[in-house]
């Protein structure tokens, strides 16, 4: 199967105040006359770890150098699973982990939660609050964010706030 690629460039969308591009395409490179091999006007990559790149990433025209299909941030160390409770934030997700802790003196669990902002890029436009995603570690993108959005299934929890074990 072939791999999918853009053939022709499009325009990244400017809504920023500077000009957006993509670090790793050279934007004013001269059309092939005679090309052999059609090489992509898009960055984008295989993360790995059995994850397939979102169609919207090969085919999108955003740009987002937090992004782990079109920019520079590498997937590595844990890899989970939560549900969304928050997407208030520009490009970032509030994702909600539930465990159980084990009291050793009373011989029982409690509920126990967690919540991890993570960086949703623009390739995932359609999570909302209650669905669930997988996020892998990354390097550090801000003060609270060391987590990327790489999977979404729009699996609706019934309530925010109700225990979820994964």
């Amino acid at each position: 199967m072939a791999p999918r690629v853009a053939k022709e460039y499009v325009e990244c969308d400017q809504h920023e105040k500077a000009y957006q591009k993509q670090a790793a395409v050279f934007v004013a490179r001269k059309r092939a006359v005679s090309a052999k091999k059609a090489k992509s006007f898009r960055y984008v990559r295989n993360i790995g770890l059995g994850f397939k790149t979102p169609a919207a990433a090969i085919e999108g025209n955003f740009v987002d150098k937090k992004c782990p299909f079109t920019g520079n941030v590498s997937i590595r160390g844990k890899v989970l699973k939560g549900v969304v409770v928050s997407t208030k934030m520009k490009n970032n997700v509030v994702v909600r982990r539930d465990y159980l802790h084990f009291i050793t003196k009373y011989r029982r669990f409690e509920k126990r939660h967690k919540n991890i902002t993570a960086h949703c890029s623009p390739a995932f436009h359609g999570v909302k609050d209650g669905d669930v995603v997988t996020i892998g570690q990354c390097r550090p993108l801000c003060k609270t964010v060391k987590f990327n959005v790489v999977a979404h299934e729009s699996l609706r929890a019934q309530v925010k706030k109700s225990f979820r074990v994964f």
